[in-house]
């Protein structure tokens, strides 16, 4: 029986993870954190106290990477999200290929590459379109985990792993070598691994405008929030301009970068970084100097970072509550010029509540320029605008909102729904999917694609979308059902989500 230790050291050795590997562990993972000190400390073998301090000094790199076996996910397989791979084939390399016609070389990397199947993925998909022999692909591949990468290097592979890789690239690629698949030197030949630290900022490995093509597949998810916006902004910054980002599917960059254009081909999203141009249009957008200490119930971009997207919503929709409370008390905040707005924006939600949008809209467009370019107004005045039924206007609204924050979902919520309204159900269901696909968490849009189905007759589709969005409507902020819930509360919604589960299934 291990000895136990003391909570203070176990937290200790959480913060040391989270500085030294980026590496996020929540209060549930406390006793297996001590159990992997205690052995730890055993092995190198001295006390928790002197082990510790020995990580922290930097001098342990050996152990860092003893550590990171154990505390990284490493489960993978060859084309996995193939669906990816043929965004990769059809529409990026195209791109970057016509970008690259001078240099004459594609340059890919696999960040927390694992045990190479991705890296080896994306070679065998660009191993042909090279345009002549003249050209050069490399493909760089880092991960902290050196028993990986050694695993990487010798390209080995059990039948499983290849479970989803197209029949032809498996007989052209691998040759069998007992209950084995070895890779063709070719394409191991177009890989270069190495054992890297991704939360490192290595000149090295982030050089700027170097690489055409970034994966970085489900591993913001483990990091802090810290630590996946500078990794987000490392690659930000080496990809070249109009070079293109593969996150995983559970991964976004709402809250994280600006940096980016977000794209969906195949049925799969990815991003484009956008041109030093536009990136700095971005950057000078004015900040809202109306609602500095009180906004509206979107999320404004100084919070987008905070660590947790429900305590953000907790965080707006007290604000809410402040808004509507001061908009009924006279103001002491010193200032006419906000007591005005407060007042102002109190009762643009009473008429919300009211159900009375166009009077609300009203009053939103009789705001200050300043104050109506801001990204949250801009939001409010899209669904409002949406909500009115002048669905143009809101769109146009919604399109100067993207222009600055590319990965904001209200917008692409509010977008779908002028398709909608358009009777473009095509560009209806893309918009929905970008907005479930930027902020996972949100029932409208889901609730939406459950309708849409049931129009078109997919029942699978109704009852996968529809159920999701019953459970998230059920936990959904209050602030966000006021404001995209077209006047339903949220009993009604709930009421139409179990009426529309219960005719497309036949059941309660």
């Amino acid at each position: 029986m291990r000895p136990s230790v003391e909570l203070p050291l176990v937290e200790r050795f959480r913060l040391l993870i989270a500085r030294r590997l980026g590496l996020q562990f929540e209060d549930a993972k406390r006793a297996w954190l001590a159990d992997l000190l205690v052995r730890h400390a055993e092995s190198a073998p001295c006390d928790i106290p002197t082990y510790l301090a020995r990580l922290e000094c930097g001098a342990a790199r050996d152990e860092i990477g003893a550590l990171a076996q154990e505390l990284t996910v490493s489960e993978t397989y060859f084309f996995r999200n193939i669906e990816q791979f043929h965004a990769l084939r059809e529409c990026v390399a195209t791109d970057r290929l016509r970008a690259r016609a001078a240099t004459r070389c594609l340059r890919i990397l696999s960040a927390g590459c694992a045990s190479g199947e991705e890296a080896y993925s994306i070679a065998m998909t660009l191993r042909d379109m090279l345009p002549d022999p003249s050209w050069e692909l490399v493909i760089h591949a880092i991960d902290l985990n050196p028993a990986m990468i050694r695993k990487a290097q010798c390209a080995r592979y059990s039948s499983w792993a290849l479970r989803e890789t197209p029949i032809d690239m498996q007989q052209r690629w691998f040759r069998r070598d007992g209950s084995n698949l070895v890779l063709d030197d070719t394409i191991r030949a177009a890989v270069r691994f190495n054992e890297r630290n991704l939360h490192d900022d290595d000149s090295e490995w982030w050089p700027s405008d170097f690489y055409d093509v970034v994966f970085c597949r489900n591993v913001l998810m483990y990091f802090t929030p810290q630590g996946a916006r500078s990794t987000v902004a490392r690659i930000a910054r080496a990809l070249a301009p109009g070079g293109f980002l593969f996150l995983g599917h559970t991964d976004t960059l709402r809250g994280l970068s600006q940096d980016f254009h977000l794209r969906h081909t195949h049925g799969t999203f990815y991003y484009q970084r956008k041109n030093p141009r536009e990136s700095a249009a971005a950057d000078a957008q004015p900040e809202d100097t109306c609602l500095s200490d009180v906004t509206s119930p979107m999320i404004s971009r100084s919070e987008e970072g905070a660590d947790d997207w429900v305590e953000a919503i907790g965080k707006a929709a007290e604000r809410v509550r402040m808004l509507t409370a001061q908009a009924m008390l006279p103001s002491s905040r010193g200032t006419a010029s906000s007591a005005g707005c407060d007042s102002h924006l109190g009762r643009v939600f009473d008429l919300f509540r009211e159900e009375r949008f166009a009077d609300a809209l009203g009053l939103v467009q009789a705001l200050p320029p300043e104050s109506a370019q801001a990204p949250d107004m801009l939001l409010l005045n899209a669904a409002l605008l949406a909500h009115s039924g002048q669905f143009n206007p809101a769109e146009a609204a919604c399109q100067r909102l993207l222009a600055i924050d590319p990965t904001n979902a209200g917008a692409h919520y509010v977008l779908a729904l002028c398709c909608e309204a358009a009777g473009d159900q095509i560009g209806a269901r893309g918009g929905h999917q970008r907005a479930v696909h930027l902020d996972p968490g949100f029932a409208m849009p889901r609730l939406h694609l459950g309708l849409l189905a049931r129009r078109s007759g997919d029942l699978d589709a109704v009852r996968r979308e529809l159920g999701q969005a019953l459970l998230l409507l059920q936990r959904e902020d209050a602030s966000r059902l006021l404001l995209f819930g077209g006047g339903f509360n949220r009993d009604a919604l709930l009421a139409l989500c179990r009426a529309e589960l219960c005719a497309s299934a036949g059941v309660l």
